[in-house]
Parts: C-alpha cells; structure tokens; sequence
C-alpha cells in the first residue's frame, strides 16, 4: 500500500508557484479575494481588509461570516488610533504580533499587563484570574484605549462589567478569544452594546494571532 502511495506520488505532476517573496503577501491576498467571489461573498468595502487579513493569518474562510462589525467600527476605530489611541492585549503573545512602530507613528502604544508584579498581586489578593486584575489596570490608564481580547473570555467578561459599569469607555473592542468555556457568552456579552464599537468573531474561534491582525490591518489602513 505505501508502495502504491508512493508510486502515485512519483508518477502525479504537482504545480508549484513561482512567487518573489516579495510578492507571496499579495498573491495570498489574490487568491483570498478569487475563492470568495467564488462563493459569492462580498465583503462590505471598509470591512474587507480586515476580513481578509483573519482569513490570510488563519487559513479559515469562516472569518468572512463569524466577524461581526458594530456600526462605523472601522471608521470610529481608525479615527482613534490617528488620534493617538493604545492598545490593550490580554496576551503577550498578541501584543508581540501587532506592528508597534507604525503604531507608534500615530502616538499609540501596545500594552499587556499580564506579567505585571502588580497584577499578580491583586488577582491573587481578589481571588480573580491575571486576565481580570489586567483589565482593572487598564482602567488606571488616562488615555484613548483599544482593547483585543484574543485569549481569556475572562477578560472579555470583565471588560464588558468595566463598560457597563461606566469605568472604562474603550475606542473599540475586539472580541476574538479562542476555546469552550465561558468563549461563546463573553463575545455575546460584548454584542449587546449599544455605544461601544466592537469587532467580534462570534462562535468558539479566534486567538492571540487573530486580535493582533486586526490591529495591524486597522493601522495598515492608514
């Protein structure tokens, strides 16, 4: 039998590409944008680059149905990082993958307090989880703030608790942790809304790769 696998292997003509390395990102972005049309989504044009960008980090094509965008998101989100917005991650991981430099163009900065001394501290002292006690320090932040939420719905969960509390008013919110327990309700918390903006990917899918993604291709937009 592994015979005949290989046989057919040897025997079967595999078409490779010949793509510059500078050139493999666009003709990535080529062939997301042909198998869409393929299935006929069609992608609302201030959306589709970030869309795009979660499918070409993922490989998944289910990103251009789970996303699910507030009104004018996009719009109210690019407007705040040109008007010097930072960003809060829930994992190191997440906050490695977003593009500081050109962030920092705009003034912005990438934050995640998760390995913070003092955060441990408190989550320790309050019984709560790092994810928790992070998203009470990022309260202590006097300035324009953009949360991504790639990993803990805990931190989802009190985000949501903070906003509605009236403690934090976030520019925008991505919602993509990945995983079962507690994932699904924390991002359906964050769609209930009404004046915060939001980018969430309903369903159990996401992660930490996912959230930094749709940060650089806000800042890319710009």
């Amino acid at each position: 039998m592994n015979i005949q696998k290989n046989n057919h292997a040897a025997h079967t003509k595999i078409e490779i590409e010949n793509v510059l390395p500078t050139e493999i990102e666009k003709r990535s972005f080529e062939i997301i944008t042909e198998e869409l049309e393929q299935e006929g989504i069609v992608l609302p044009e201030i959306q589709a680059p970030i869309t795009k960008r979660c499918i070409h980090t993922s490989a998944d094509f289910d990103y251009a149905k789970n996303l699910v965008y507030s009104e004018h998101a996009v719009e109210k989100a690019l407007e705040a990082i040109r008007g010097g917005a930072s960003i809060v991650t829930d994992t190191q991981m997440g906050r490695s993958g977003i593009n500081k430099k050109r962030l920092e163009r705009y003034g912005g900065q990438v934050y995640c307090f998760m390995s913070d001394e003092d955060v441990a501290q408190a989550a320790k002292k309050n019984g709560t989880t790092r994810a928790v006690a992070s998203m009470e320090k990022a309260c202590e932040r006097n300035e324009k703030l953009i949360f991504a939420i790639g990993n803990a719905p805990t931190a989802l969960i009190h985000l949501y608790e903070l906003i509605k509390d009236g403690r934090i008013r976030p520019e925008l919110v991505i919602g993509v942790p990945v995983g079962f327990v507690n994932v699904v309700q924390s991002k359906e918390l964050i769609l209930t809304l009404e004046d915060t903006p939001y980018i969430v990917a309903r369903g159990r899918k996401g992660g930490s790769n996912i959230a930094a993604c749709i940060c650089n291709a806000l800042i890319y937009m710009l």
